[in-house]
Order: C-alpha cells, then structure tokens, then sequence
C-alpha cells in the first residue's frame, strides 16, 4: 500500500465502494463519482491488465483495446513491481469464471 495515498477520506471513499453489493450500484456510484472518460480509461487499464497476465503482446494489446504503448507499460509496471492489487483481482475474478 501507498503511504502517501492514506488518510481518512481516502478511507472513507473504499469504505463506500466495498459497501456496495451489485453491478448495478458500481454502475450508479462510479458514474456519478467519475466522469466516463475517467471510467473507460479505468476499464481500459483493468483490460490490458487481463491481457498482459494472459501473455499477450504488447502490439495486439495496442490493436484490441486501443490503449498506448505508455498505458501498457505502465500496467505491466504495476503488475510486476506493484502492490499485487491487479494481482488480487486478476486471481479472484479468474475463480468465479
């Protein structure tokens, strides 16, 4: 975890987000806390991310999700010198397919 990021209100807002319980309030409440932009280069991150751990190659990467090189590198960053939270939810939405 990021020192640097925690504090109470970063507390309170993933408090909120693990208080919800269906697709539809995540659709709701990111919605009206982010902007779409915000949202599909969210999606867009957790994409490549998939994708990385499945071993694709950067170049289809780019073709299929439209993301930059700079984008995926810094996924791929994270899935490796990260603080496994991809990791986490990489292994635990893989369970349930």
């Amino acid at each position: 975890m990021n020192s640097k990021l925690k504090d109470a209100h970063m507390d309170a807002l993933f408090n909120a987000v693990l208080s919800l319980n269906t697709l539809e309030e995540c659709y709701n409440f990111y919605e009206d806390l982010c902007t779409i932009t915000e949202l599909r280069a969210m999606a867009q991150r957790f994409q490549v991310a998939k994708m990385l751990d499945d071993g694709r190659i950067y170049s289809d990467i780019v073709k299929e999700t439209g993301a930059s090189t700079a984008t995926i590198s810094r996924v791929n960053k994270c899935l490796i010198y990260g603080t496994d939270g991809y990791r986490t939810v990489l292994d635990r939405t893989r369970e349930k397919d």
